[in-house]
């Protein structure tokens, strides 16, 4: 069974599309004199320049027609006020809230206010001195233990603000359970001097449950085997709190999370802890406030000058009528250089869907796969392929007008080759310049005809270019804000869930059986050849080992 729906935006779009192949970008340029005012918006400090897409007016038009007939504008409505958009969890998704807590209810709203002057409180007590270890010494070292949103966000986060950096401690995190994570962290630290934050929500991961276990046989070790030394060096952000306390952490030390706020949009809560004590809880507040001033966009700017609307709908126009498979996000500043990574969980775990929620599984495609790298970096390895390759892969650029480190002429060549990219993206080298390329290196006339093809590049490729003065706590925090209500934008129009995460669930199963076997625990009758053939293997070498 396949979800239907009125099918007249969809169909128009599909028709209107077979049009444009005929067309180019630079054509567009030409055709509509101002094209970059009309295609651009601002929005919380950002810039959006969408003006080479393959998009004419008619096709904003198309699309804006198609979200109101998926019923976007009331949908985002839905999304603040705390209705059960997460259906098959039953609960809100709430994460604006942390920004702004006018849409919760007296109590909630009193808990969140408490957790973040917990949050203040003893990120204070760090920075002062007043928090110490067992041995009487300051904290120096922090180690954030979690994976996937507490993890993802707060390193994203902590690396983009360096330059807000506050000098009372150094902030490291573990996520991986490969001990090579955690070992290579704890060989330069002071167990006296370090203290360690495990972010969980369930307090159940297996993951950072065993990180966190081996970080307690680490400080125990150093402390003469003390296990009272535990509740000076841990600390927990869960809402498990019983489970937090067995551990060791008391329970004053646990700050809490709530199941109306999902892993990947967490790090507005207790788990931007690690955040806080990197840049300080102003700087934390600030990014909150970015985020709060992307939302009252989202939530009062009308779908034409909606700037997470206007790029969630170009999304869908590529997966959904030019096959895009897969979409880059190129941030031209160092300090962005883990936001790729960061969308990645953001975007393929939202929307990462095929059942709708009117039941049945989505006709075509929904999220893309989301890569990319930081500034110039890809330009020398896979812009090759975005420029060459067989298929139409839509690009963001994400730049910003000043540096926090000015030397000599970096910014501008920086700023200079995200411009270029994106020009030349559009724009490509026709058959004859290339030919004409190779005749002016000394080739004759039939030689640089028949190599011409080889520097051809088709341009046509479409790209947005997002742009802001500075990488900021606020502007920082309106990205993050831009990007999740673009993907939700996205889910509304697919008709799925983007606050589930199922997908994940299965795989920990498994790894729980697959472990129990490998252990020798249980027999592994019921798993396939391939699977006890890998096993057997392990085997072999651990017995050789012995």
């Amino acid at each position: 069974m396949h979800a239907t729906y009125d099918s007249s935006p969809s169909d128009q779009l599909a028709v209107h599309k077979q049009v444009l192949e005929k067309t180019s970008i630079s054509e567009l340029f030409s055709q509509q004199a101002d094209r970059f005012n009309e295609m651009s918006c601002s929005a919380a400090g950002i810039t959006l320049d969408y003006s080479k897409n393959i998009a004419s007016s008619q096709t904003l038009e198309l699309l804006f027609d198609l979200a109101r007939q998926r019923q976007l504008e009331d949908a985002i409505q839905k999304l603040v006020r705390g209705a059960p958009v997460n259906v098959t969890e039953a609960r809100p998704a709430l994460h604006t809230a942390l920004r702004n807590p006018v849409h919760l209810d007296e109590d909630v709203a009193a808990a969140v206010g408490g957790t973040f002057a917990e949050m203040e409180k003893f990120v204070r007590a760090v920075h002062e001195g007043e928090w110490r270890g067992f041995s009487g010494e300051r904290i120096r070292d922090v180690v954030n233990i979690g994976i996937g949103g507490s993890d993802l966000g707060p390193l994203m986060v902590t690396e983009a603000l360096k330059p807000y950096k506050k000098p009372f401690v150094d902030c490291h995190f573990v996520s991986n359970v490969d001990a090579g994570d955690l070992s290579e962290v704890l060989k330069s630290l002071n167990p006296r001097t370090t203290l360690f934050i495990i972010a969980s929500k369930t307090f159940t991961t297996l993951e950072t449950l065993t990180n966190a276990s081996t970080a307690r046989e680490w400080l125990v070790s150093a402390a003469g085997s003390n296990e009272s030394v535990v509740s000076k060096h841990f600390v927990a952000v869960s809402a498990n709190v019983a489970k937090a306390v067995e551990f060791g952490v008391v329970e004053d030390n646990v700050f809490p999370l709530w199941d109306w706020v999902g892993g990947r949009y967490s790090l507005w809560s207790a788990i931007g802890l690690p955040i806080a004590l990197a840049v300080g809880m102003d700087n934390f507040n600030a990014l909150r406030a970015g985020a709060g001033e992307m939302d009252k966009h989202f939530t009062t700017a009308p779908l034409e000058q909606n700037m997470p609307v206007i790029m969630g709908l170009l999304g869908v126009w590529y997966v959904n009528f030019w096959d895009a498979h897969t979409h880059a996000v190129l941030p031209y500043d160092h300090y962005l250089r883990f936001f790729t990574k960061y969308l990645q969980q953001l975007d393929m775990e939202s929307n990462g869907k095929r059942a709708v929620l009117a039941g049945g599984n989505v006709d075509g495609h929904t999220g893309p796969v989301i890569w990319g790298d930081v500034g110039t970096n890809g330009q020398h390895s896979f812009h090759q392929l975005l420029h060459q390759g067989t298929r139409l892969i839509p690009v963001d650029f994400i730049a910003v007008l000043k540096s926090h480190n000015p030397v000599g002429d970096h910014h501008s060549l920086l700023f200079s080759s995200c411009l270029s990219q994106s020009r030349a993206l559009m724009t490509g080298k026709s058959l004859q310049q290339a030919q004409q390329g190779f005749q002016a290196m000394g080739y004759t006339a039939d030689e640089a005809l028949a190599l011409a093809p080889h520097k051809e590049m088709p341009g046509n490729r479409p790209s947005n270019t997002l742009v802001m003065e500075q990488v900021t706590p606020e502007s920082l925090g309106a990205l993050i804000a831009l990007y999740e209500h673009k993907v939700y934008v996205q889910s509304v129009i697919w008709g799925i869930n983007a606050f589930d995460q199922w997908g994940v669930e299965l795989g920990k199963v498994l790894c729980q059986d697959i472990h129990a076997v490998i252990e020798r625990q249980e027999t592994g009758e019921a798993l396939d050849d391939s699977t006890m053939g890998l096993i057997e293997r392990y085997w072999q070498e651990h017995n050789a080992c012995k």
